[in-house]
């Protein structure tokens, strides 16, 4: 694929503007058998929050996720001379543009920003040294969480030294560091103000700081301004970062592809192939196309796309779809749907267009500090005008609860975060830790996570009492040796660990998704499936009289036969994680939890491993493709259901990403790793047990802070407005319940609980 590298001069030709709205194309020639191609860039989500003149703030979802689209967009900023700066926030999906007033008018900004946004969705965007060469340092380097504590820190000790510790310090050095540390705070105040036209809690702590500090009380201001941002840093910290990998199960597939056109073979790059093409996928290749097979069979490994780790037969008049691999066989497809438009292509939009959640208790948190805003101002007015003493007034703002709140509820929130961490499961957000303490429902991929995702052999069946177990092993073993075929491979392994001998085999015949007829112990032996040994004249009668259940259980069989006489079966399946009965008896009993299970597989044993598991046939959705999970997902959350998805590949991503919250495994695809908000290090579903019961805890704790905050601020508040209190008591009271408060919220990590 040809890339669109853009240098700074070239920018300004790439955004354009059509009545006032975002109009973007980019268009790239790419000569592919003769023909010039034009591609549309699919749209990038997003929303203007806010403009003023010389500034914009967006909010785009997918800068989350999306490493590469962030720097191809910060690239591109750094490039445009229109652009004075950048700032990403991927934690709230938020982007803060500055622009030259001189070069651009505010009633054009939005569409000039709407076609940078655009573009920057162009994977042919190369990311060149010219593009970054402007990028300001702080887009290229990580800023620390706790760099705003270092002002405050700053102010705090030269107030102690200027204070009690008697050092000749200037009132001037010390009441300017409170001011330049007291800067953050004004910062988020006005911009409360300006952008969404309310006071904030920032606003309120503004004003205690500025009258304290106006009277000299430099280390109540410093004690009140370290408090705050310490709350601020520890919300920041427990924010979900933004290092998930995009998710693309287009990127493996080969770059050319054989394709017959006019009865000839020819290779031509993948963006050359057209619909109606007849692709032609050999041995070991990846599906590039969505369409249905016109000549060939072949067993087809569709693991990546639906999750199932058995191969499946495909052959003429079949559908088969992009990303899936050919494991044996030869095909020719009538190409249908290419790219963006095939199965894999939908879901990586699905995944792109996934709800971005920015609501975490924190937040909660701080909009309840915000309502208490006026009321405390119209409060410590009343107080100023009954008793014109702004020590007095200035008592009452100080005692504001939020505090407290702001630093109790992100100490909890992050505590409860580190216990998880030391019990092996990484919660990733303080909103994660919210939602997993609200969940009704949980929605299980059933490969992979209810069960191993391997294949085993759990049963051997012989057709007369006079052949034993072993001998069917053993003949199995031989005839399947060195097949690259997953139920082969289970065969060989179980022979190993019953120690059974390796008999050597002589001429053999593999037929792709049937079965394979050797010569072993100079028996014609066959070893396949019931369709392939009626076919080859072995009657099976005598097994289903030894057997009449044998096909009821629900396992997939393999049968074997020797000299046309049948002489057992061997059945496998994907078993059960060791765990899983236990965990979701405890989720359904103990949390109340609606338990759903998902899957790419069959409906017969979908419902064999709901049986197993106790979990009720209408909560039980089988062939499931990707965008069908998420679409339950969703389905569910209509009905007011707080979901957990819990799934470890890369077909469950789209439904991780749509999920309330999103659990996978250490072991999982790196895909369903970096999406998930929970991550299972010891790949023990027991784990989610333990995160529902830590989120749990801590909820109760944030309940118990409140109470901690409230009570002593409200007695302190009453005294303050009636009989008086000097700014230091009040400062100690405000800060001292929001200490208690901490320390309490360090419970999970001080007690392990």
């Amino acid at each position: 694929m040809k890339e669109l590298a853009l240098y700074p001069s070239e920018v300004s030709s790439h955004l354009s503007r059509v009545n006032g709205k975002s109009s973007l194309v980019a268009r790239t020639e790419q000569v592919q058998a003769g023909r010039s191609i034009k591609e549309t860039l699919p749209r990038v989500v997003y929303q203007i929050v806010h403009s003023t003149p010389g500034r914009l703030r967006v909010r785009i979802p997918c800068i989350r996720y999306d490493r590469t689209y962030n720097q191809r967009l910060e690239a591109l900023a750094a490039a445009d001379a229109t652009i004075s700066s950048i700032r990403l926030k991927p934690s709230a999906a938020s982007v803060t543009i500055r622009y030259h007033t001189k070069l651009l008018k505010q009633a054009e900004s939005c569409a000039y920003v709407a076609n940078l946004i655009q573009l920057a969705g162009n994977p042919k965007v190369a990311i060149t040294p010219n593009l970054t060469s402007k990028a300001q340092p702080q887009q290229q380097k990580q800023i620390s969480y706790w760099s705003a504590l270092k002002l405050p820190t700053l102010a705090t000790f030269l107030s102690l030294l200027g204070g009690p510790v008697g050092l000749s310090i200037s009132p001037v050095i010390v009441g300017g560091s409170i001011v330049l540390a007291t800067l953050p705070v004004a910062r988020r105040a006005i911009e409360t103000i300006v952008e969404q036209r309310h006071l904030n809690v920032d606003f309120l702590d503004l004003t205690a700081i500025a009258i304290v500090t106006a009277q000299s009380h430099f280390l109540t201001s410093c004690s009140m301004l370290v408090l705050i941002e310490l709350g601020e840093a520890i919300r920041e910290r427990t924010a979900r970062s933004s290092h998930a990998q995009t998710l693309d199960l287009l990127s493996s597939l080969a770059r050319v592809v054989w394709v017959e056109r006019n009865g000839e073979k020819q290779q031509i790059p993948l963006e050359g192939v057209v619909p109606e093409d007849i692709v032609i996928v050999y041995p070991g290749e990846q599906i590039p196309v969505d369409g249905h097979i016109l000549r060939g069979e072949a067993l087809i490994d569709e693991h990546k796309l639906t999750g199932e780790s058995m191969p499946v037969v495909r052959a003429k008049g079949d559908a088969v779809y992009a990303s899936t691999l050919v494991r044996e066989g030869q095909l020719y497809i009538l190409a249908e749907r290419l790219g963006a438009d095939t199965r894999a292509g939908r879901t990586i939009k699905l995944i792109q267009n996934a709800p971005v959640h920015d609501t975490r208790i924190e937040n909660y948190a701080a909009k309840i500090a915000d309502r208490v805003v006026l009321p405390t101002l119209l409060l410590g007015g009343a107080v100023f005008a009954a008793t014109r003493n702004v020590a007095r007034a200035a008592s009452v703002l100080t005692i504001d609860f939020a505090t407290g709140i702001r630093v109790s509820v992100p100490t909890t929130v992050m505590a409860a975060i580190t216990a998880a961490a030391r019990n092996g499961i990484l919660i990733r957000s303080g909103r994660a830790l919210e939602k997993l303490a609200q969940i009704d429902a949980i929605v299980f991929d059933k490969t992979g996570t209810l069960t191993r995702g391997d294949v085993a052999i759990v049963g051997v069946k012989t057709a007369d009492t006079a052949i034993s177990p072993k001998r069917i092993v053993e003949l199995a073993a031989a005839a399947e040796q060195r097949i690259t075929h997953p139920v082969a491979e289970a065969i060989m392994r179980y022979a190993l660990e019953q120690e059974v001998a390796i008999l050597p085999r002589g001429e053999w015949q593999y037929q792709v998704g049937l079965g394979i007829s050797a010569e072993i112990d100079g028996q014609k032996v066959l070893v396949g499936s019931e369709r392939y040994l009626v076919r080859e004249g072995v009657n099976l009668e005598l097994l289903d009289r030894h057997h009449p259940d044998l096909k009821q259980a629900g396992y997939p069989t393999i049968y074997i036969a020797s000299n046309g006489e049948i002489l057992g079966a061997i059945q496998y399946a994907d078993p059960l994680r060791a765990e899983s009965r236990q965990v979701i008896t405890t989720l359904r009993r103990t949390y109340g939890a609606e338990i759903h299970m998902l899957t790419g597989d069959t409906r017969q044993r979908a419902k064999a491993v709901a049986k197993e598991l106790a979990i009720s046939p209408c909560r039980v959705h089988a062939e499931a493709f990707p965008e069908q999970k998420a679409q339950i997902v969703q389905r569910l959350n209509v009905q007011g259901k707080t979901v957990a998805f819990v799934g470890d590949g890369l077909n469950d991503s789209a439904a991780l990403a749509y999920a309330d919250v999103s659990i996978s495994f250490r072991d999982g695809s790196d895909v369903a790793r970096e999406t998930a908000d929970v991550v299972l290090m010891r790949n023990d579903l027991r784990g989610l047990v333990e995160a529902i019961a830590i989120a749990r805890n801590a909820k109760e704790i944030i309940n118990q802070n409140a109470g901690i905050v409230a009570l002593p601020n409200l007695s302190g508040l009453a005294i303050a407005a009636t009989i008086g209190m000097n700014p230091m008591t009040a400062t100690l009271i405000n800060n001292g319940s929001s200490v208690i408060a901490g320390m309490n919220g360090l419970r999970p990590v001080l007690t392990g609980s």
